[in-house]
């Protein structure tokens, strides 16, 4: 009897405690893609950074400061078109981990509405029992 009753309670406590792993679990994924991504993205703009001062320490007369300019430029091209990329993948994350979240609400008010029917079967008896007890007693 005793260890029904605990198993019982178990049961509950990993039911009610599921929805909040499930979240956590979610959140921790999405947040460790962000700081991955958020990493490889600094890797890139310091490399970028370096390759530009290496550029700029080798200048050494009019003709190869006329060719860092070039490249200046077409530097901050890329850099404006890597900017653009970072922008469009941190946006399909965020669209990608919205959905996620709605799913994740969508099941549990699911799974809530199925485990609140049947104790609404259950008050409905009860519930009829009282009224005609009432009026039996008029």
């Amino acid at each position: 009897m005793q260890d029904k009753m605990i198993e019982s309670f178990n049961e509950q406590t990993r039911k009610f405690f599921e929805p909040m792993r499930k979240l956590n679990s979610l959140m921790l994924d999405n947040m460790e893609k962000l700081s991955q991504y958020q990493m490889e993205s600094m890797k890139r703009y310091s490399q970028m950074g370096t390759e530009r001062m290496r550029d700029a320490s080798e200048v050494q007369d009019a003709d190869s400061l006329r060719d860092f300019g070039t490249r200046q430029a077409e530097m901050m091209n890329q850099l404006s078109e890597q900017m653009m990329e970072d922008a469009k993948a941190l946006s399909e994350m965020s669209v990608e981990f919205k959905a996620e979240m709605e799913k994740l609400f969508t099941e549990q008010a699911k799974a809530m509405g199925e485990a609140a029917k049947p104790q609404a079967d259950k008050a409905e008896p009860a519930k009829a029992q009282s009224s005609r007890g009432g009026s039996s007693k008029s």
